[in-house]
């Protein structure tokens, strides 16, 4: 607070003089000569009069000037009134620039700030996301307690506001009014709880910073979050995500046990804990530690970040895996920590203080990695210093002789202080592994005949404390270091000697006295702790040779007795009384040789990073080794771990709106029913009451595991709206059963006509499925059996394939597929291909009912999905023949909806058998797919010599260009293999008009807008060849448009349905490329390949 009020009053004093300068240039002549300061004010002295002109070029390009100013660290605070003054004006680029000025000097101009209060808040209503946020920026800066109200009301409504970046600055302000008035405290955890419950990655590492500031004892805020972070984790800014983990991991140490126990469990993929029933858990009392799932959904999610490029981010994840992993999962950070050692000094010495508190305790981490920790030579001393107390934490019997060798050429090194340390490094090597002490001893003996008396004290003082643990004679060191005396210097290093001829004086009767006769004629010109010792060894040797050093010892005392120094003052009265005895000595006297003699016990060499565990990694205080203000310690792990239950998230809404499958017998929500007439209300109802009665016989195969399980789950999340359908459906039941034979003959009679008005309607597609796929009916239920335990969308899949054959059989539609019924409308919706007229006759008449229902639902629906326009034909190989043993393998993108889940990409293998040999059960590994969602092909049985086959697959690529690896079988062999998609292929087309597409473009800007410039002669422009080389890129729709300069396509994202808008704007001699869509990282990477495409028909 110091430093902040000091910056505060040095910026107001240079304001002042500044103004003052000002003041008086007005009155001085121009032609005087004012030095350089004068010409710098000379300089910007026209900023005033261009900010108060009528043309706002001339504003614009003050203000640019201005925040050039403030960005080179010049004061701008004169201007405040002239920039202030136009805070109202309606040019968005100047009034960013004036909220970017108001900013940096709010705090300071307080009263002018206020007068611009109705301003802002009016600037808070703008339709432009960025000047929101920057007038809530500029608010939360003016800290005056008078507007807290107005900040709270202020903070509050861009809480709820649409644009995820506005939400983001709320977050921000919170810190800042917390700070300017902590009694808001309860109203700001309000609007902390609300916005962490929202779902943008661009909020939630400012509203978790919010919370650590505010409230960060408030765990219960976290609970129905926790999941939902360690999800979006990946996804968040990186300084956002430096915030989560280490909330995270304060987190976790409150709510999980601890996993560093002997019995405990460890399954990358064990979720036995989410089904384990109460009788499991009473039979087995005794049962072993399991880590909890959301325990091991934190280190699953966080161990990708490692490869992070913000040197941060790879730091906290390293300290959570440190505090919360089991212990032998922890090495896995070690080579990214290593990797940080290649970046900058400042960033090597943090990771180096950490990796020091680490090899202390777990030494084999980084013992594989040790050359990375060797000494360079352009190395800073600080850094040199942190390697060599590594290399000693990781010495051991087997390396000790390598790091000894590599200590040699330190202790040669010209840096005296890393010199010294390497010496000390040497003897800690020397204490902690007796094989080498001796040999660690003699050493060190050799430095004392070194040149550098810097070496030569620090070799003393460190052979002083070895000789201290070895048993042996020590004789000969001492007579050695007793001849090097008189030229040594250094007072620490003369002490020593001192003190090892006091403590070793019997074994040397005949050379401590003479260095106490030496020592007797410098005593006044000693350094204090040398006189120190001189004392205490003339002590030792009054008591053990007496004949020979009474007279020298009684000089010395009489010496310190009258020396400046108090303490030695005081140390030679003590020592008098102690060794001779008199008449006021009393019985002390008698014990001074087992007083002074006594054995001491040795010194112990440790790390100075011996205790820096006590504080969690990566913080300030660990750096410090200190706590510093705002530090939150790591709680104790708990002994028996919370109701893991509170993290349970109930939700409903959701999964209507993605259609996903409801099991079970819950019925369909209300609000679905609107959208069908009074009878196919009735008719709904009807065969609603008939599934019900038949669920248990028609889903006995497919939906076994844990799929019945999930139905279980289901049935509660839905508790709410399937008691209340449940009452209305069983008043009904009378009804119904009277109404059925009139309902069938009614959507038999609308069957016909209902028919001919759907453009490629769902009725000819299940005809057609039904005609070209019977032989292959019974291995894709086989299929969707297999899937039907594995994620939501393989479960959706299972939901499809019944769909469209059940019908078939059977007259009653299962629940399961009126709950689908969305995700059958967008298949139905694609029409690949022109289709021959279709044989009604096949289809059984409920299903004609049924598809024609959800035909009506979809009618409201803006957004059609339209066949390709261009289908490529090139196709790209999976596996070579020379690496698959004779299996070779081609995909190509078939461009076409899948069928086997809505965000699935279709795709077409191309098995071939070049070898001499039949290849037998051709498959892909259930074990294979990693990150990616992928439905697998029927296992080929046989493949005969020089023979092809070709299938489907689908692959859910998650709208990511990320290749998706899984491995290829036979029934020898198995092929890593992987499918590497281009950014075209993630799209589907849309069908959409030209004012759709304007009105759908005008949302999608800002941040969702991407555009580029290219050179195309417009000879070379014509329609046709711009339409052929987009769709050529991407799967895209072409949207008719009478206008011949601008050519528009429209596509939405296979994975989650985003929008992908494409224009081309022709001018003169250049195109413009803009592409609007929510993923931002598609729309850089497609508007590099149409660049790419377009300038080739440029050229």
């Amino acid at each position: 607070m110091l430093g902040m009020s000091a910056n505060s009053v040095s910026y107001n004093d240079q304001g002042s003089v500044e103004s003052g300068v000002d003041a008086a240039q007005e009155s001085i002549p121009t032609t005087t000569n004012l030095g350089l300061f004068g010409a710098e004010f000379k300089k910007n002295d026209d900023l005033k009069e261009m900010l108060e002109s009528n043309k706002e070029s001339l504003k614009l390009d003050a203000m640019r000037r201005v925040v050039e100013l403030i960005a080179k660290g010049k004061n701008a605070s004169h201007l405040f009134p002239a920039v202030v003054k136009n805070v109202a004006n309606k040019n968005i680029e100047l009034k960013k620039l004036v909220y970017v000025y108001l900013v940096r000097y709010a705090e300071e101009q307080q009263d002018l700030a206020l007068l611009s209060i109705s301003t802002f808040q009016r600037a808070l209503k703008e339709p432009n996301q960025f000047i929101r946020a920057s007038a809530l920026r500029v608010l939360s800066s003016i800290r005056v307690p008078i507007i807290v109200p107005i900040m709270m009301l202020a903070i509050k409504e861009a809480a709820t506001d649409l644009s995820p970046y506005v939400r983001k600055t709320a977050a921000h302000a919170i810190q800042k009014l917390y700070s300017l008035d902590p009694d808001q405290k309860e109203q700001l955890i309000e609007v902390i709880e609300k916005l962490l419950k929202d779902k943008s990655t661009l909020v939630a590492g400012s509203v978790v910073m919010a919370f650590e500031e505010v409230c960060p004892d408030r765990i219960d805020l976290i609970h129905k979050n926790y999941r939902k972070l360690c999800n979006l984790l990946v996804d968040v800014e990186e300084w956002g995500q430096v915030v989560i983990i280490h909330m995270l991991t304060r987190y976790a140490r409150t709510q999980f046990v601890s996993p560093w126990r002997d019995d405990a469990e460890f399954d990358e993929n064990n979720e036995k804990a989410f089904y384990d029933s109460e009788e499991e858990k009473r039979k087995d009392p005794s049962k072993p530690y399991i880590m909890d799932p959301d325990h091991r959904l934190l280190l699953r999610n966080t161990k990708p970040l490692l490869q992070s490029r913000n040197t941060a981010v790879v730091m906290a994840v390293a300290q959570l895996y440190w505090h919360l992993a089991p212990k032998h999962e922890v090495s896995i950070v070690t080579k990214s920590l290593v990797r940080l050692l290649r970046s900058h000094r400042e960033v090597q010495y943090i990771v180096l203080q950490n990796i020091a508190t680490m090899s202390i305790q777990r030494k084999g981490m980084f013992e594989a990695f040790m050359k990375s920790f060797y000494v360079r030579s352009t190395d800073a001393t600080h850094i040199k210093t942190l390697k060599l107390e590594i290399l000693t934490n990781l010495a051991n019997e087997a390396n000790i002789s390598t790091i000894l060798r590599e200590f040699q050429t330190y202790v040669k090194s010209q840096d005296k202080a890393f010199a010294a340390a390497t010496i000390q490094a040497i003897g800690r090597c020397a204490t902690n592994i007796s094989e080498v002490t001796d040999s660690c001893l003699n050493g060190l003996v050799l430095l004392l005949s070194n040149r550098d008396e810097t070496v030569v004290a620090e070799s003393v003082v460190v052979i002083k404390k070895l000789l201290q643990t070895q048993p042996s004679q020590p004789s000969d060191i001492i007579k050695h270091m007793a001849k090097l005396f008189d030229n040594i210097t250094v007072p620490m290093a003369r002490a020593s000697i001192l003190w090892l001829m006091g403590e070793y004086c019997e074994n040397v009767p005949k050379i401590a006295p003479d260095v106490l006769r030496k020592m007797a004629k410098n005593f006044t010109s000693e350094e204090d702790i040398v006189k120190l010792q001189t004392v205490n060894l003339a002590a030792k040797l009054y008591l053990t040779n007496s004949k020979q050093t009474k007279l020298l010892t009684q000089y010395i005392l009489n010496l310190g007795k009258y020396d400046q120094n108090y303490d030695i003052r005081d140390r030679t009265r003590f020592i008098r009384q102690l060794i001779v005895p008199n008449e006021k000595s009393g019985a002390l006297s008698k014990y001074a040789r087992r007083i002074l003699m006594a054995s001491k016990p040795a010194p112990v060499l440790q790390s100075a990073f011996k205790d820096r565990d006590r504080f969690q990694l990566g913080t300030l205080s660990h750096t410090l080794n200190a706590t510093a203000t705002g530090y939150l310690e790591l709680d104790d792990w708990p002994a028996v771990a919370p109701d893991q239950s509170v993290r349970n998230v109930e939700v409903v809404e959701p999964m209507k709106e993605t259609g996903a499958p409801a099991l079970g017998k819950s019925k369909p929500a209300k609000s679905e029913k609107k959208f069908y007439s009074d009878s196919e209300q009735e008719e709904e109802q009807e065969e609603g009451s008939s599934s019900e009665d038949s669920s248990s016989s028609s889903s006995s195969s497919e939906e076994s595991g844990s799929e019945s399980e999930s139905e279980e789950d289901s049935e509660e999340s839905n508790k709410s709206s399937s008691q209340s359908e449940n009452s209305s459906s069983d008043s009904s039941d009378s009804d119904k059963k009277k109404k059925t034979q009139r309902n069938k003959k009614l959507q038999q009679q609308k069957s016909a006509s209902k028919d001919r008005k759907q453009k490629n309607g769902s009725a000819v597609k299940v005809d057609t499925k039904s005609g070209s796929e019977s032989g292959s009916e019974s291995s894709l239920s086989e299929n969707s059996s297999e899937s039907g335990s594995g994620s939501d969308s393989d479960s959706g899949t299972d939901q499809k394939t019944k769909a469209k054959h059940k019908p078939v059989k059977s007259k009653p539609v299962s629940k399961v597929d009126q709950k689908k019924e969305v995700s059958l409308l967008d298949l139905d919706d694609f029409s690949p291909a022109p289709l021959t007229t279709p044989n009604r006759s096949i289809l059984s008449p409920s299903l004609l009912s049924d598809l024609q229902g959800l035909s009506i639902a979809s009618s409201g629906s803006a957004l059609q999905a339209s066949s390709p326009v261009f289908v490529p034909e090139t196709s790209h190989d999976l596996l070579h023949r020379m690496t698959g043993k004779g299996l070779s393998a081609q995909y190509r993108f078939t461009r076409q909806p899948c069928i086997y889940g809505n965000n699935m990409v279709s795709l077409q293998l191309t098995l071939s058998n070049s070898s001499d040999q039949t290849l037998e059960n051709i498959h892909i590994s259930e074990r294979s797919s990693t990150g990616q969602d992928i439905h697998r092909f029927n296992t080929i049985e046989r493949l005969e010599p020089q023979a092809s086959v070709t299938v489907s697959m689908g692959a859910d690529f998650n709208d990511s260009t990320q290749a998706a690896n899984f491995q290829l079988c036979t029934k020898e062999d198995e092929f890593s293999v992987s499918i590497q998609p281009a950014v075209g292929e993630l799209l589907l087309p849309v069908t959409m008009s030209e004012p759709d597409f304007t009105k759908e473009q005008s949302k999608l800007v800002g941040m969702n807008e991407s555009s580029a410039t290219i050179s195309m002669a417009p000879d070379n422009a014509s329609s046709q060849s711009i339409n052929r080389k987009v769709v050529s890129v991407a799967n895209l729709g072409v949207v008719t448009s009478d206008q011949n300069t601008i050519h528009r396509f429209a596509g939405k994202t296979v994975s989650s349905g985003s929008l992908v808008l494409v224009s081309v704007t022709l001018r003169d001699s250049e195109a413009l490329i803009t592409i609007n869509t929510e993923k931002t990282v598609i729309a850089s990477m497609l508007l590099r390949q149409l660049k790419t495409a377009l300038t080739n028909i440029a050229t």
